[in-house]
């Protein structure tokens, strides 16, 4: 039986590194499909990055105690997403934790729906979207590439996250690893996400969002979900949380799956079946 023709695919973005890879497809169909979608990445950049001036996120951080700014929908639908996950997180994620080293305490902000808007309750809102943003920028990409029909698919952001669409044909999934591409611990994955947190790159830099301080109690994390900006912000959280707050935490979505790595063992949590080994 010959291997599926796979096409691959780089661009550089939100400071990292992403790529397509799509099975099932003519070459140059797949190549404009791919530049499709990295032209949607550059736009959410321009929109979702603090270091952008002119950015929305630049915009928010402008905005005075009782300000509104009306924002563009993928704007909101992403801090939507960053909402609902520092609520279900206990608040161990949050998009305002970087604001604790400039503020006393964490800025607050509220979502105005009808309005698609936001608006600031107290403080500076400096928002650092992060690993959320890059997630994001990945679930809007797969829908980039099923709006172009190109259901069979992996994308990436760095070596931290991706996002698995159907399965190359004869295969059960995509081949990916916990840790870099010869890890020994690797899952077949479809219509899913995978992201990791950990130290290994920038030491200890995850900010615990309730006291402002690095609080890192492991050295790696990941976590599956449905969507990669969910998984991205849980396996962010899961590197602050005790083990007894992450089990009740992935317990209350059916969808999260959240894997502890400390040397060379792997403890599973929550209710998501594990993954085929590939």
């Amino acid at each position: 039986m010959s291997e599926p023709v796979i096409h691959v695919f780089n661009h550089r973005a939100m400071a990292t590194h992403f790529q397509v890879r799509i099975s099932g497809e003519e070459n140059t169909y797949a190549a404009q499909t791919a530049q499709a979608a990295f032209a949607l990445t550059d736009d959410l950049e321009s929109k979702l990055s603090r270091f952008r001036a002119h950015s929305e996120i630049a915009h928010i951080a402008q905005l005075g105690v009782g300000e509104t700014l009306r924002l563009t929908e993928p704007v909101f639908a992403c801090l939507q997403v960053a909402r609902r996950m520092e609520m279900a997180t206990r608040g161990a994620f949050s998009v305002t934790a970087a604001a604790l080293k400039t503020q006393p305490t964490k800025p607050l902000w509220s979502l105005i729906d009808n309005e698609f808007s936001i608006r600031c309750d107290s403080g500076r809102l400096e928002f650092d979207l992060g690993a959320i943003g890059k997630g994001f920028a990945l679930d809007r990409m797969a829908e980039v590439l099923r709006e172009w029909s190109c259901p069979a698919f992996l994308l990436v952001a760095g070596g931290s996250s991706v996002l698995a669409g159907d399965a190359p044909a004869e295969m059960a999934g995509w081949s990916c690893g916990l840790g870099d591409d010869h890890s020994p611990q690797r899952y077949g994955l479809k219509q899913c996400s995978l992201s990791g947190s950990g130290l290994a790159v920038k030491g200890q830099h995850i900010l615990d969002p309730r006291t402002g301080s690095p609080s890192a109690l492991r050295n790696r994390v990941w976590a599956l979900t449905d969507m990669a900006a969910e998984s991205d912000a849980l396996s962010t959280a899961c590197m602050i949380l005790r083990e007894p707050e992450i089990n009740e935490v992935v317990q209350k979505d059916e969808r999260w799956l959240v894997v502890l790595q400390e040397e060379k063992n792997w403890r599973h949590h929550g209710q998501r079946p594990v993954p085929p080994m590939a």
